[in-house]
């Protein structure tokens, strides 16, 4: 009787085992992705994604390494996170003082790689992100470029966030004055309701900013305050005129 054949174990099959038992988190596609950079073999390409926990940010890695580069398994995930966490016994009605900076890092075997991803991130302030640097070795020792190679990675993903995030604040600041410049006209229309309006531009009609840009978007929030200053300027008029019709009617 023939023995029974050996079985052989795959840690990275083991790996991704156990993240799909222990993982929750829907997968979240990288809010950033930077360019890939190709040196003697070797290529590096980063991501960033976000993170509101050390752990998720580990969740995050563990996905990127054994179910996005299963086929194509990195050399190493650099990695590095800066999240914002809840100080411990306390719940977040305190205000700022409850909540604290977590920071870590992951070399996987580029030693002092972690460090200096982690650095880039402090340079651009991030926070509640982790960002991966995944290196595929092509046989050819890179020795000091390898790390500008990762911090020039880590900066463009880190560049391109914050430029999403000012833009996506660009776009709540329009929202918000866009809403307070139809309520003043309104009002001005309310006052005025037997006269022609005077206000250009009144269609109260929901913007769409799907396709603003940021230099763009900062115009258009100059151009809404000076309309609503302008609004405002019509109805301190308006009511003063109404206010001497009134004692002139008395």
């Amino acid at each position: 009787m023939a023995p029974p054949a050996s079985k052989t174990s795959d840690p990275r099959a083991a790996t991704l085992d156990r993240y799909i038992t222990s993982s929750r988190l829907p997968w979240q596609a990288p809010l950033a992705t930077s360019q890939e950079i190709r040196d003697r073999g070797s290529t590096f390409i980063a991501n960033l994604f976000p993170a509101t926990s050390p752990s998720e940010a580990r969740v995050r890695i563990n996905h990127l390494t054994n179910v996005v580069h299963q086929n194509k398994p990195a050399s190493h995930e650099i990695a590095a996170w800066r999240c914002m966490v809840l100080k411990h016994g306390r719940t977040g009605l305190g205000g700022p003082d409850d909540f604290e900076l977590s920071v870590g890092s992951v070399d996987d075997g580029e030693k002092w790689a972690g460090a200096k991803v982690l650095k880039v991130l402090q340079t651009h302030a991030i926070i509640d992100a982790v960002v991966i640097v995944s290196r595929w070795y092509g046989g050819t020792m890179l020795g000091p470029a390898r790390f500008s190679h990762i911090e020039t990675c880590a900066a463009e993903v880190c560049l391109e966030f914050k430029r999403t995030e000012q833009l996506r604040e660009c776009i709540s600041t329009l929202t918000t004055l866009d809403a307070v410049l139809a309520g003043l006209r309104a009002e001005y229309s309310d006052t005025s309701s037997h006269e022609p309006s005077t206000t250009p531009g009144t269609s109260s009609a929901p913007k769409d900013y799907s396709n603003l840009d940021l230099d763009k978007g900062k115009r258009l929030i100059k151009a809404r305050e000076s309309a609503i200053q302008s609004v405002k300027l019509l109805l301190v008029k308006r009511r003063k005129g109404i206010e001497g019709n009134t004692r002139d009617s008395g």
